[in-house]
Parts: structure tokens; sequence; C-alpha cells
């Protein structure tokens, strides 16, 4: 009998104890909630006795074979290099790392470029040290009304002058996805290097860092089922070739250059058990690697009909005004209601059991530029266990609220 490639909700559903509470999650963009196999890595990591990395103890190999098995567990899934993982304590960090080492070699006259759709974490560290520098920022804008952000955007703002383009595989806020793999040639083809932000993106989609052509790609595992740390993705010769802050006794070594002090080894024990599930949420066979593309071809069908549902179902709320409409996005929504404010509508989905959050999401630049300002709008976000009846509650109780 072949192997099954639908996607079976309940089957995941039944391993995320945070459900048994009973409300609709659609709060995942923010983080997911954490399946049982995850926390158990977790605990077992802490329970055992472990210590700074080595091969001689068995709390050294312990801790060692923890970082090691994470790495290639991240590889796996971004389809990289195990060499060029990097983890930090976030995605913010990470990338506010890597600006200021980038930095090192900017000055007047280098451009830096960064975009109106992205979360800040992607923008905020590019301006601070392109200030510092003394570099130029420019801004790649996206059309409000259909929130696309074209190829054509990012052309207009590179020059021989350009030295990085930091841009999102996908918003946050409203879901879109510009062509990241067009992108990059043309950033490449100006002579300057692509930092992505895959935090949104790679919760939905099967991944290749290679195929994209990013130099760095930056993700959170806590938005695809794992903890609360950050991911870097990069070749090892690209790192090798940059010289972070660090302290004198710590290794040169690539990628631990880059990792300011001891790992959370708990925590990576936690990220090689989320990359697990992604791998099996639809068994099959073969290595982790395509077993993960599978699964995550097969989440990624059943989110689109979902959203489908999800979409249809908010178009028929009255008053709604809905800001998500790229034709190739993320199964997000954001939108508004007339006649009230976004904090007020997230507080009465609150009462009936559905967890839709209200804000700019840290998307400050993306929320500004549809008009929302900074109190932005009401996000709705599916994750993997999201199922048709959480969808149903949504709407239901956004036409009770619209009624009102």
């Amino acid at each position: 009998m072949p192997p099954a490639t639908t996607y079976d909700v309940q089957r995941l559903r039944d391993q995320v104890p945070a459900l048994r509470e009973g409300a609709a999650h659609f709060d995942g963009p923010g983080g997911t909630q954490i399946p049982d196999p995850v926390a158990d890595a977790m605990s077992e990591a802490l329970r055992s006795a472990v210590s700074n990395r080595g091969r001689v103890t068995a709390a050294e190999r312990r801790a060692d074979d923890m970082v090691i098995a994470a790495r290639e567990a991240m590889a796996d899934l971004l389809g990289a290099d195990p060499g060029g993982i990097v983890f930090g304590r976030s995605m913010t960090q990470v990338t506010f790392d890597i600006a200021r080492t980038l930095s090192q070699d900017w000055g007047p006259g280098d451009e830096v470029v960064v975009s109106r759709l992205d979360h800040d974490a992607n923008v905020r560290p590019w301006v601070i040290h392109a200030s510092r520098a003394g570099a130029t920022v420019r801004w790649i804008e996206f059309d409000p009304a259909t929130g696309e952000l074209t190829v054509d955007d990012v052309r207009a703002q590179l020059s021989e002058r350009t030295r990085v383009v930091a841009l999102t595989g996908a918003s946050n806020l409203i879901g879109t996805r510009p062509d990241l793999a067009a992108v990059a040639d043309e950033v490449h083809d100006a002579g300057a290097l692509l930092y992505a932000d895959g935090v949104h993106l790679t919760a939905h989609a099967p991944i290749s860092v290679a195929d994209i052509g990013a130099d760095f790609y930056a993700c959170s595992p806590y938005k695809f089922l794992g903890p609360h740390l950050g991911a870097l993705a990069a070749s090892p010769e690209l790192l090798d070739s940059l010289h972070p802050d660090k302290l004198l006794p710590a290794t040169d070594r690539v990628p631990e250059r880059f990792e300011l002090g001891t790992l959370p080894y708990e925590l990576l024990a936690g990220v090689t058990a989320a990359v697990d599930i992604l791998a099996d949420l639809v068994p099959s066979e073969g290595s982790r690697r395509e077993r993960l593309l599978v699964s995550l071809a097969a989440l990624e069908t059943y989110e689109d009909a979902l959203h489908a549902r999800l979409r249809a179902g908010l178009e028929s709320v009255p008053g709604i005004r809905t800001y998500s409409n790229a034709r190739h996005r993320t199964p997000t929504e954001t939108f508004t209601l007339e006649g009230m404010s976004a904090d007020e509508v997230t507080e009465r989905l609150a009462l009936q059991g559905v967890n839709a959050p209200s804000g700019n999401f840290y998307a400050l630049e993306a929320s500004r530029w549809l008009g929302l300002g900074d109190a932005g709008g009401v996000r709705a976000g599916l994750a993997p266990y999201t199922s048709e009846e959480d969808v149903d509650r949504l709407v239901e109780g956004l036409r009770g609220i619209a009624k009102s």
C-alpha cells in the first residue's frame, strides 16, 4: 500500500495538550502550541546529566550530541548545510549580530535596503547599524491595496553601492510571499547579499535555502511547534569570512564563533523533536529531509484549503475590511471591523474561546503603510493543528460581534 499523502489534522491535535483547554488558536504566527514529544524531549534533557560540550564524559557527550542533532535537524528542514546553522536566543538577536558584523565594512556611500513589508526584526538592526556606519538606507515599498511586493519593487532600490538587502519570505502581518528566488538573482547581480527573514514562511511551506538563493536565512523554531529560540542558515564558507565580536577564549570555529555563551541544550533537544514531528505529519519513507518535503507539501495543501474556507467566511461578515490580499501568501488574515477597535474585537472573541490577537505584531512599517497605524488590526493565522471547526468558530464569533 502506498504511503498516505493527505494531511490528518486530528493526528497532530491529539499530541498538543494545550488544545485540551478548548480554545481555538489563531495566534500561531506569534508562536505555536507545543506537542507532547517536544516537551518530553526538553524535559528529558533537563533531567539528564549535561555539561559543557566535549567527548570525554557522558555529560559532555550528551551536550555535544544534542547540538549536533539540532544542527542536522534544522539543516534537513531548511535544505541547508548543518555546518552553517547558527543558534541564538531569538531571530532578532541573531539578526542584530549579523548586522553588527557586516557593518564593520560599511561606510559613507554604501547602501542597505530594507522593506516596508517586514517585521521590525529584519528592519531595525539594519537601519541602526547602517546609521552608525554612515551608510544610506533605501526602502522597498509594497502596494497597500493588494499587499504585493514585486521583484521590480526590489530592483528599483538596487545599485552598485548596495551591500545588503533584507527582505521577508512572508509577511507576518498580511502573509504576502515575495518571490525570494527571483529577488536573490537581482540582489546577487548587484553584488549584494540577501538576508531573508523566514520566520513566518518556514511554518507554512517546504523550504530549500539553496533553491531560494538567500545568503542568510533566519527563522524561529517556536513558530513551527518548537521552543523559543532563533536559528540562522548560511554557507559555512560565508560565515568563515565574517568575524563577529566574541570572547577571546571562545572557539573561532564556524558556526560556533557566532554563538555567544553556552547553548540552551534543552531547547535544542526540543528543536530536533519539533523537526521530527514535522517530518511525520504525513508518514512516509525515506530520509528525514525527504519525509519533511512530503509532510510540508501536504500541510501546505491542507492549509491552502482551510485558508480558502477562512477567507470566504471573513468576507461574509458585515463591516469587515481585510488587508491580506496578495495572490501568493501564507494562511494569514489581518482585518478590522467597522466601528470597533481591533483590541475590542480580540477581547470579545476571547470571551468565546477564540484566540485571535490584535496589534501591529512588530511589523510596524507594514502596519503604518497599510493605514493601520501603530494599533494594527486583528490577525488570524492558521497553524498545523487548526481545524475546520476552529475556523467556523472564528467566523461565527465575528458574525455575532458584527451584528451587535
